[in-house]
């Protein structure tokens, strides 16, 4: 019994190790979970919302090599987005990227992701016409 409780508490203490410590460096593909998104709209200021009420997906792939972050769709389709620019500042990765024609956004909408790089933690913030979403999450290396 005693090993059995020595080994579970090995393996707590391993995964809580590993998620303080995230180690996102851009070497390898990461996914990131949005956790609270703010949906803000002009003369009417900032809500919170869920990412089903904002459209937005719950997860984000990112390969880091291909310069791409995939998306998965409340339709179950695929989108990939082009990383236009990527930059490391302050121990964080900026990546940044366009869309035309994004579902509710008619008019495109430009992104920018930051994701420390110790701790993984993440904002997305994405801006259009009338329309600005601001999006605070966590990654993790694949």
């Amino acid at each position: 019994m005693k090993v059995l409780a020595r080994s579970f508490g090995l393996i707590v203490a391993s995964v809580l190790a590993s998620s303080a410590y995230a180690d996102v460096d851009g070497s390898k593909p990461a996914i990131c979970a949005t956790v609270e998104i703010m949906d803000c709209v002009p003369h009417e200021g900032c809500q919170r919302v869920s990412a089903r009420e904002a459209g937005i997906p719950r997860f984000l792939r990112i390969d880091f090599a291909g310069n791409e972050i995939t998306r998965t769709e409340a339709t179950g389709d695929e989108v990939t987005s082009a990383i236009e620019r990527s930059e490391e500042v302050d121990g964080r990765l900026i990546l940044q990227g366009a869309e035309d024609g994004v579902e509710g956004v008619p008019d495109g909408i430009g992104w920018s992701l930051s994701i420390d790089k110790t701790s993984g933690d993440m904002v997305l913030t994405g801006s259009g016409v009338d329309v600005g979403f601001v999006i605070f999450g966590a990654c993790t290396p694949l």
